[in-house]
């Protein structure tokens, strides 16, 4: 995976608490973002909440003091999400034959595709195939732009999906009724339709997790490390103090730094870094636990909705057991 990610990991959301916070927040964050580029901003224009993004826990934890303290922005803050991700584990193939008929003119779309694993580096490839003229040139934009959605939304839990290369390979029209509208749902319901038959997987980050202790302490701090998930990659002791190399998901390293100064009585210290995003694993154990073979939703899937044109929910794909690896070519 790309080490752009880690900008992005951990977002959380805020709300200011009256007009003049707003207007004060959004001056704050003009100077913060042109300060620090890693720093993401997200708004609801609906609820008016502004989801902030960062590298980690005391990214933000710094960010929140910096709104309150420098900018005087009070503000409502929630807890803070990680950024999960969406992955295939094998080829699939989708079809949607959209059609409706209100009076007058009806609308018609017809389209097949294939999803497969997108080139190493590669989050999203589309390739039309498209032999003759099964689908006019001038509505193919229209079936990307709805695959695009369709993909930035998920199948597990409402998250983008990452790795995926597109073949548009077949459909039909209609003279009369096709519309570049109909093309973008029937995109979208047919990337849909194939990513539910493609074993989706729940993504997580993973961090590359340092930590120094005494070694009275290291076995305590050893096990809280596979209590949360994580993975002992090398124990060295350096005259007395350990330092122990793990691997651990993003998710389970919140309130670590207070967790370690607990046990070591303020004697412990660790780093993190990004190392990958991979499949949400559901326990934890030096054997390298088990792997949860498709993610329990962590939040409600989205309203399917492509520009403002309500769509039919395609009938829950069954569960199968996906392949250990993602998809790749």
């Amino acid at each position: 995976m790309s080490a752009s990610y880690e900008t992005g990991l951990l977002s959380i959301p805020i709300k200011p608490k009256t007009p003049d916070d707003e207007q004060r927040l959004a001056q704050a964050l003009e100077q913060l973002t042109a300060e620090d580029p890693t720093i993401r901003v997200q708004i609801d224009r609906q609820s008016r909440e502004v989801v902030l993004g960062g590298t980690g826990e005391l990214h933000l934890e710094i960010i929140i003091d910096r709104l309150k303290r420098e900018f005087n922005v009070e503000a409502s803050v929630g807890r803070p999400q990680v950024a999960y991700r969406e992955a295939l584990t094998q080829p699939a193939e989708g079809e949607m034959k959209y059609f409706r008929h209100t009076g007058g003119r009806g609308q018609y779309a017809h389209v097949k595709l294939r999803l497969l694993g997108a080139p190493k580096g590669k989050d999203y490839v589309f390739v039309n195939c498209i032999a003759g003229c099964s689908i006019p040139s001038e509505f193919i934009e229209s079936v990307e732009a709805g695959i695009r959605e369709s993909l930035s939304r998920g199948i597990v839990a409402g998250y983008p999906m990452d790795g995926v290369r597109v073949e548009l390979y077949d459909g039909s029209y209609h003279d009369v009724d096709s519309t570049k509208e109909a093309f973008k749902i029937a995109g979208f319901l047919a990337a849909r339709d194939a990513a539910q038959k493609a074993a989706p997987v729940l993504l997580e980050p993973v961090m590359l997790l340092e930590v120094t202790v005494p070694e009275e302490h290291v076995d305590d701090v050893t096990g809280n490390i596979i209590g949360r998930r994580g993975l002992i990659d090398s124990r060295e002791n350096r005259d007395g103090t350990y330092v122990l190399h793990a691997r651990v998901p993003l998710a389970e390293l919140f309130g670590y730094a207070t967790d370690l100064r607990t046990r070591t009585f303020g004697r412990g210290a660790f780093k993190t870094r990004f190392y990958r995003y991979q499949p949400r694993r559901i326990s934890g154990g030096e054997d390298g636990g088990r792997e949860s073979m498709v993610g329990a939703p962590l939040k409600p899937k989205p309203n399917l909705r492509v520009s403002g044109v309500a769509l039919p929910e395609p009938d829950d794909a069954k569960d199968d057991d996906p392949d250990d690896d993602l998809l790749s070519v």
